[in-house]
């Protein structure tokens, strides 16, 4: 078997991994939190200790035979091994101080799952995301080849033909590459959009018989028909924030080297802000289509409405997105550990392990991508089920007239983390000024689920 036909198995190996995972969540999220930490803590020992075997074998028979190819494999094991104890440490680290929250995920997971099996289309929304922007990449990359070529010829000095463009051509160039950033994140938004209208029906239709045949055509029909321009405005602002990024970020990196100490401080900072900049507004455009979505409001009045819900929330909003987020990304950990051991054994028949490193790191690259795409809808689901729930316990108190829409056990999540948080305040006084909520704890929340993501 050649190396271009393991990683092509592979790469399908984490895509199968990642349905199968969504199936779970479906089906049995009760347990789920557990399962995936004892599959994790197993997958992490079991590649570490695949690792340092390899490493003793190889160094049994490397005894024997002197040569410099048995040494850099020798030395390239020790590095893998060394690196994975490492990693495994970390994560038992983190997962250890995070055991007396893990608890509260098991009764939103529950909810989420409920939401899957009564929406499974939800599952295939990354394909027809891809696809989509697949499809404007070509059609950007095919224009972008024609203004390549717009201009008047003229022969250079070495022979060959230039095209040059004058008057309001040479401005295109500017104009497309506004395009490709701002109709990307559109389509993004469009996917958030029809995955929060989908979610608000079933959160708000008391009996769900009744739903409708497909909430996700519904939803895509909404949006088609009435919410487009809030998907507009929504992406205008993330790409506003994005061109200045990126183009510090291409100053500097021109002037690698030459600036001085001050300069490059200044520029790293710059680009720093824009980017917790660009995460806050992301998180917060989300939830403004929730809103919208729920209300049918303007953009500017729902992602008002929606940042004061968060605010408001802001300790349940903590509490649901370090243990939530975390455990999804347990899951990500889980599927690249799956693949990564795979790898490792398939590559064994190699013999070569100084060979490993690339192919290795393509894989799992790959692996977390997939499995990024598929938990990152879970993720969203789960965002827009607690701001439906925030909405829903603001306007309504159970009384008759006034019933709730929401989950039992949805409630009960919440209540419990309520509860588990008033116990950690009473515990000492620095902690319980620390859970004051403001917003400035909510953007610290954002973006740490941001950089755990990432």
């Amino acid at each position: 078997m050649t190396s271009k036909e393991i990683i092509m198995g592979l790469c399908l190996l984490s895509l199968v991994l990642s349905m199968i995972l969504m199936v779970i969540i479906r089906y049995i999220s009760r347990v789920l939190v557990w399962i995936l930490t004892i599959l994790v803590i197993l997958g992490s020992l079991g590649g570490t200790g695949v690792l340092w075997w390899l490493y003793a074998k190889e160094r049994m028979s490397a005894s024997a035979v002197e040569t410099q190819i048995a040494k850099e494999n020798l030395q390239a094991l020790l590095i893998y091994a060394i690196s994975a104890t490492v990693f495994t440490v970390i994560l038992l680290l983190i997962m250890l101080i995070m055991r007396k929250r893990v608890a509260l995920t098991i009764a939103l997971f529950h909810v989420a799952g409920k939401v899957f099996i009564h929406l499974p289309l939800l599952v295939f929304q990354p394909f027809w995301t891809f696809f989509v922007l697949i499809l404007f990449w070509t059609y950007w990359t095919t224009v972008l080849l024609f203004l390549g070529t717009t201009g008047n010829p003229v022969p250079n000095e070495e022979g060959f033909v230039e095209f040059r463009m004058a008057g309001p051509l040479k401005y295109m160039w500017w104009y497309h590459v506004v395009g490709l950033i701002w109709i990307s994140e559109f389509i993004l938004a469009c996917q958030q959009m029809t995955v929060a209208g989908a979610v608000v029906t079933y959160y708000f239709t008391r009996e769900k018989r009744n739903l409708p045949f497909t909430p996700i055509l519904a939803s895509v029909n909404r949006l088609v028909c009435y919410h487009l321009g809030t998907v507009a405005k929504g992406s205008f602002i993330i790409t506003l924030v994005k061109i200045p990024r990126m183009i510090l970020m291409y100053i500097h990196t021109q002037l690698k080297g030459k600036e001085n100490a001050c300069a490059r401080c200044m520029l790293k900072a710059c680009i720093c802000c824009l980017w917790c900049l660009e995460k806050c507004l992301t998180y917060l455009n989300q939830n403004a289509y929730t809103a919208t979505a729920i209300n049918s409001t303007n953009f500017c009045t729902s992602a008002k409405d929606a940042f004061v819900i968060l605010v408001e929330n802001a300790l349940r909003v903590a509490a649901i997105n370090t243990v939530g987020d975390f455990m999804l990304f347990l899951g990500k950990v889980l599927i690249v550990c799956s693949t990564g051991l795979a790898g490792i054994m398939l590559l064994n028949y190699q013999r070569d392990y100084t060979t490993w490193v690339l192919p290795l790191i393509i894989v799992c690259l790959f692996a977390f991508l997939v499995a990024h795409c598929f938990l990152s809808i879970y993720e969203m689901v789960v965002d827009v089920l607690f701001l439906c729930f925030a909405i829903d316990t603001k306007y309504n108190d159970g009384s008759p007239g006034r019933e709730f829409y929401m989950d039992k056990v949805l409630m009960e999540f919440v209540e419990n983390s309520r509860k588990s948080m008033r116990e950690a305040g009473r515990g000492g006084g620095a902690e319980g000024r620390e859970l004051k909520p403001m917003p400035v704890l909510l953007m610290m929340c954002l973006l740490g689920r941001h950089c755990m993501s990432e």
